[in-house]
């Protein structure tokens, strides 16, 4: 109760205001947003920004946010595409209603406007090269020039935008305009396209478009169509919003939204770029669009992250209106946070070696109960196999220990977690190798549980598994995909250069306690001493699983800065 009244009382972000006010005001009575995706690719952490927002406040104000994808470019989008970003957003735990909407089911009212547009001369049939229109378009410091076909009348423009319709023309030939002022200092209003033509099938509506609108046109349309109250967008479309609002007065639409931009993610060690995340995977760099390693949504589920960290970051992160860096670790922490709280704890000895209790009887089997919470009773106990031969970390191991090295050792005794004291005896080296192959010991059987009887203090606690219980599984330990904070801030090199080459490292001889078996894809669990896994939802198999680190205890990060 006291963490929801806290959150009731936290100071409303600009848009929330704004939207506030507009309610107040008798302006709006209803709320409505929209998450407008285009289907060219996997999301990214920096759409659950516009997600939790639009969704957010649809919520908040018991309004309604539509799930419309912005499909107008048909040579890049794909029904795979559309898929991905429907399950993104479930996943994230968000509602948009029956159906999603599309772009392409308004393709015949779109085309109805833009014919209105001419009848109106504020649109026309232009055939200038891209070059020419390049040329045409003039730069910040000097106004453009008029195209040739500027002045056409409105009955050439009808005819010949039928004609690109029907296909009559090559790609590239001709587009329509809009027709607003080459001397404008904002770019985008110097007469922008809106249509062109693609002679490529859509992925809803076939070979039955020979024409598509740009963006810009079709989304403050789209917008109109479906009486948003509030059009949420990121910063770099404030250039955009003269041209959104243009085509609305124009047509005297009964509708018109009101733009609204903000600050994107920008996040450290990574890039947000849908391009060069495009990059990544054609490239090969990474394994596919849920890469454990990348920032997209898919990929932060497969690596473990969970739909409430992902929500409390964006609402630790904010809104705001100027762009800003957030560091990977305010990411990491969400997560630190939620697995910390709800993460049972288990075993894994990720490099083992052996330790041969050489005073425990050889055909002993014992049961050890361990919590699987220390803060959490309710998440109960579980009991764990306890043998002769066990397995241990390899560097809880050292020859010749420092003095502040509180793990085994010539003269040293510890604690075996939830299981008893043991002091070392001897080791055995490996002559190929030069590693350390099995350490004896003997355990004190009065210190079950691990603690002593008679009050002797040992400072250093490992964990273990069983020699003869423990399951093979294959761990992989994911890492930063970057090594620099801003991967694209060195213009002497491509971003790719800076990939971080350890940032997924592959071990196959862990060994975990058998109850690991049981987990079920997705699951996620702390590694006593480790960090937190999760089962990965890809290549597991029925008790062969594989685990993907989630992240580690601590940030490991802030040591190299």
């Amino acid at each position: 109760m006291e963490k929801k009244a806290e959150k009731e009382n936290k100071p409303l972000d600009f848009i929330r205001q704004i939207i506030a006010e507009d309610l107040k005001s008798g302006k709006h009575h209803n709320i409505t947003t929209r998450f407008p995706p285009e289907p060219n690719g996997f999301l990214h952490i920096g759409h659950a920004k516009s997600i939790c927002l639009n969704f957010g406040i649809k919520e908040e104000n018991n309004g309604v946010c539509n799930l419309r994808f912005d499909d107008t470019n048909p040579s890049k989008e794909e029904t795979t595409y559309v898929e991905s970003i429907k399950s993104d957003v479930t996943w994230l735990g968000y509602d948009w209603g029956d159906q999603p909407f599309f772009a392409s089911d308004y393709f015949p009212q779109l085309y109805e406007f833009a014919i209105a547009l001419i009848k109106k001369d504020k649109a026309y049939v232009c055939r200038l090269s891209p070059d020419q229109m390049r040329e045409y378009r003039g730069t910040l410091t000097e106004p453009g020039k008029d195209s040739p076909y500027r002045n056409q009348s409105i009955a050439e423009n009808l005819d010949l935008v039928a004609r690109m319709k029907n296909g009559d023309f090559e790609e590239g030939s001709h587009v329509l305009r809009a027709k607003i002022d080459m001397a404008s200092p904002n770019l985008n209003m110097r007469d922008p396209v809106i249509y062109r033509i693609l002679k490529t099938a859509h992925h809803r509506t076939g070979d039955t478009w020979q024409i598509y609108p740009m963006y810009d046109y079709t989304h403050c349309l789209s917008d109109m169509l479906e009486n948003i109250t509030h059009s949420l967008c990121t910063l770099e479309f404030e250039d955009h919003r003269p041209l959104y609002d243009w085509i609305l007065d124009t047509l005297d639409t009964p509708c018109h939204p009101r733009q609204i931009e903000f600050a994107r993610l920008n996040l450290t060690y990574t890039v947000m770029s849908k391009r060069k995340i495009m990059q990544l995977v054609e490239g090969c760099y990474v394994d596919g669009w849920d890469d454990p390693r990348m920032v997209t949504l898919s990929g932060l589920r497969r690596r473990g992250y969970t739909p409430a960290s992902i929500r409390n970051f964006i609402e630790t992160i904010g809104v705001g209106k100027k762009d800003s860096w957030i560091d990977m670790t305010v990411l990491e922490n969400s997560i630190r946070d939620d697995l910390n709280t709800n993460a049972a704890r288990k075993m894994c000895v990720l490099d083992p070696v052996k330790v041969i209790l050489d005073n425990y009887p050889e055909e002993q089997l014992d049961e050890m109960e361990a919590k699987n919470h220390p803060q959490n009773p309710d998440m109960g106990t579980r009991k764990i196999p306890f043998t002769r031969e066990l397995y241990i970390e390899r560097a809880d191991f050292m020859e010749n220990p420092p003095r502040k090295f509180h793990r085994l050792g010539p003269g040293r005794e510890v604690r075996l977690r939830y299981g008893y004291l043991i002091q070392y005896v001897s080791h055995k080296i490996d002559e190929e190798t030069g590693e350390v192959e099995e350490i004896h010991c003997t355990y004190d059987p009065e210190t079950r549980g691990g603690s002593a009887p008679d009050g002797r203090k040992v400072k250093g606690t490992i964990h273990w598994v069983s020699a003869e219980k423990a399951v093979p599984v294959t761990v992989r330990l994911y890492d930063r995909l970057f090594k620099v904070e801003n991967p694209e801030g060195d213009k002497e090199t491509h971003f790719t250069d800076q990939l971080n080459p350890e940032s997924m490292v592959t071990l196959t001889s862990a060994m975990a306690e058998p109850g690991l078996t049981e987990l079920l894809s997705g699951d996620c669990v702390q590694f006593e001493r480790q960090g937190y896994f999760c089962v990965d939802s890809a290549d597991s198999q029925k008790n062969k699983p594989v685990f993907n680190r989630t992240v580690t205890l601590r940030d490991s990060w802030a040591k190299k800065k």
